[in-house]
């Protein structure tokens, strides 16, 4: 059944890291693709303009999972402006691939990743 994903894929689909809540964000982010009906929340914490904290909730399959899990590896510790460069590709890339049907999946995490940034800058603009 899983033979189509790298062994990375089910790593973070088993084990995903960063899984939960945050209702103290700093920044809550959305996206989902209403081809599949997979669709991510992810929460950010913000200190010195770093991403000190992140966590997620998706509802999908191996694949959104997996990118979801990534997601927050790539970026936690990065720059506000570091994690916004962030890329569909680079988080297939960190998965070592990902079959061509389920590559919409990658878009979640970046798509999510950016609304959050973006409404975290969009409560501290008002301060």
């Amino acid at each position: 059944m899983y033979d189509e994903y790298t062994d990375k894929v089910i790593e973070y689909f088993m084990s995903p890291r960063n899984v939960g809540s945050m209702p103290d964000a700093d920044g809550e982010g959305r996206f989902g693709d209403p081809d599949c009906g997979d669709s991510l929340t992810l929460y950010i914490k913000v200190k010195d303009n770093k991403i000190s904290d992140i966590r997620f909730l998706v509802f999908g399959c191996v694949a959104a999972v997996a990118t979801s899990s990534m997601t927050t590896e790539l970026v936690k510790g990065k720059t506000l402006e570091e994690a916004m460069k962030l890329t569909d590709q680079d988080i297939t890339d960190a998965l070592d691939g990902l079959p061509e049907y389920k590559l919409h999946c990658s878009v979640l995490g970046a798509g999510a990743l950016k609304n959050a940034i973006k409404d975290y800058y969009e409560k501290h603009e008002s301060k």
